[in-house]
């Protein structure tokens, strides 16, 4: 399952579904509105196998590496988070649920920045 935060823009929402069609918004279809960060990990833990996408900075924490789910900040202009949307699940590190869970994943301009569970160190990744 694909969950977009509630921080994504509407514009950017309704490209994703023109094209792939399997997300879900935080507010909208699942959780309700104003779901408070500390709310969302245990929002996840009830969803099968979810992969977050946000763009609050404050998920991009090692710490929040769990194996039932993946979160993905994105650091990127709100006009292109479905493009990098896009990337991450194109990409052939994370192109299967199975590659994304227990990750947490940064896309940013020139590549990805994610740590998997129990990584010692950060990986990074050109595009």
């Amino acid at each position: 399952m694909n969950v977009l935060d509630e921080n994504i823009p509407h514009k950017q929402k309704s490209l994703l579904r023109r094209e792939r069609g399997s997300f879900h918004q935080i507010g909208e279809e699942i959780g309700r509105k104003t779901t408070q960060d500390e709310d969302i990990v245990p929002l996840l833990h009830r969803l099968d196998r979810p992969t977050l996408f946000t763009q609050d900075q404050d998920f991009y924490d090692r710490r929040l590496c769990h194996e039932r789910y993946c979160l993905v900040y994105l650091d990127v202009d709100e006009n292109r988070v479905a493009e990098y949307i896009r990337r991450i699940l194109r990409h052939r590190m994370f192109k299967t649920k199975a590659n994304r869970m227990g990750c947490v994943i940064r896309a940013h301009s020139t590549g990805v920045a994610f740590w998997r569970l129990h990584d010692q160190h950060e990986r990074r990744l050109l595009w």
